[in-house]
């Protein structure tokens, strides 16, 4: 069965190719070696719409054996799902059906073209609600899919299931008899899913390796029970969006020119001093995958923190890239940090910090007079004047 295949190249493939990705900055991710693993070399032909869609992208690719014992990677590779590899998957967030001859079985959502068949050529149309990760342009035709599904950890927050199975699907052997209830059912299982790390690293991770074929990608697609036909399925649009994404040409964010100094000065201080009214900036750019545009949102927040944040704001753009802020330094001396955390669905993190200390005022910065002492100032003249006048009284009265 060949299914059982796909999780090798998807996960080994896309692990590697994220390892000399997933830290691109500077020029931005493009020009970039990536290894791809097969266990035929036959899948580089079969395949050659999706490689080439890579390579016009600026991706070298480079194909090898997942056997070739001149690949310093081969230990971590198999011609089939073993243990290893779904190991590596559930560290990725997604753990597979324990049974190795499993395929997503939907009797309702199935291609048409597969009536008499084992409803396992699905044509799923559940797809995640992210410009960033699926393009702005609304993939409208359903997406052909075989192979193996697989659940996403609930507790793990960085995967997420971008096309999910619909509510009839299940997970089974077609060859045999259903004996007991699937461990996998319905819309709990993702038929392609997406993780990115803490380190920005992105893995895709798909069971179905026809999903990426010529064949499929060419191929018309009628969802069963459905009058609508197309003339060609959503499959070359998805892996063309999902690719992008996986290899950082879209929603990876950088963040240059940080900047504080106070209100009317230009030069960086190395402290301020309580009560000091401060600005902050930041350019925040986005890759578009030929050039670094200006990202735009209303969401990004500075925090002015020592142990937990005494200013938290949000910063307004000009629309260029820059990012600012102002306000007044807290009535607190100590060693704060200005720190921005930025996370969004589908985008990279950012993650900035600066540390600068705040001291109090020196003794010869107060006012001479300080208009909160005024009562005790009175109080002090007053007392010198009673007891003048007592004095006199007391002196001078017979």
């Amino acid at each position: 069965m060949a299914a059982p295949r796909v999780l090798l190249l998807l996960a080994v493939a896309s692990l590697l190719a994220v390892a000399s990705l997933g830290d691109a900055s500077g020029e931005g991710p493009r020009g970039r070696k990536l290894l791809v693993l097969v266990d035929d070399l036959a899948v580089r032909s079969s395949h050659s719409a999706f490689f080439g869609s890579l390579q016009a992208r600026g991706l070298d690719l480079e194909f090898r054996l997942a056997d070739d014992p001149k690949l310093s990677l081969h230990r971590y590779a198999d011609h089939s799902a073993s243990d290893l590899i779904r190991g590596i998957a559930t560290e990725c967030g997604v753990d597979f059906d324990e049974d190795p001859e499993a395929m997503v079985i939907d009797h309702i959502n199935y291609a048409s073209s597969e009536v008499e068949g084992d409803h396992t050529l699905i044509a799923g149309d559940d797809l995640i609600q992210s410009d960033v990760i699926l393009g702005s342009k609304k993939i409208e035709a359903p997406v052909l899919f075989r192979g193996i599904g697989h659940a996403a950890n609930p507790s793990n927050s960085l995967v997420l299931k971008v096309l999910s199975a619909s509510p009839s699907a299940y997970s089974a052997n077609p060859e045999a008899k259903l004996a007991s209830v699937p461990s996998l059912t319905g819309s709990a299982i993702s038929l392609v899913s997406v993780m990115q790390a803490r380190n920005n690293a992105r893995v895709l991770i798909s069971g179905s390796l026809d999903l990426f074929s010529n064949r499929f990608l060419k191929s018309g697609v009628q969802k069963a029970g459905s009058k609508m036909s197309h003339d060609k399925a959503g499959n070359e649009q998805f892996v063309t969006e999902t690719s992008k994404w996986v290899f950082h040409e879209r929603g990876h964010l950088k963040a240059v020119n940080v900047k504080h100094h106070k209100v009317g000065e230009t030069n960086e201080p190395s402290m301020y001093r309580i009560n000091d009214d401060l600005e902050y900036s930041v350019e925040i750019y986005e890759w578009s995958g030929t050039s670094w545009k200006p990202y735009v949102a209303d969401d990004v927040q500075i925090q002015f923190f020592m142990m937990s944040p005494y200013v938290l704001k949000n910063m307004s753009t000009d629309k260029t890239a820059v990012y600012s802020a102002s306000f007044k330094v807290p009535d607190v001396y100590g060693v704060f940090q200005f720190k921005v955390e930025y996370q969004r669905l589908g985008y990279t993190g950012l993650s900035l910090a600066k540390q600068i200390p705040v001291r109090p005022y020196r003794h010869d910065e107060y006012e001479r007079f300080i208009t909160s002492a005024f009562p005790y100032y009175a109080a002090s003249f007053s007392t010198m004047g009673a007891f003048f006048i007592f004095s006199v009284a007391y002196l001078y009265h017979k």
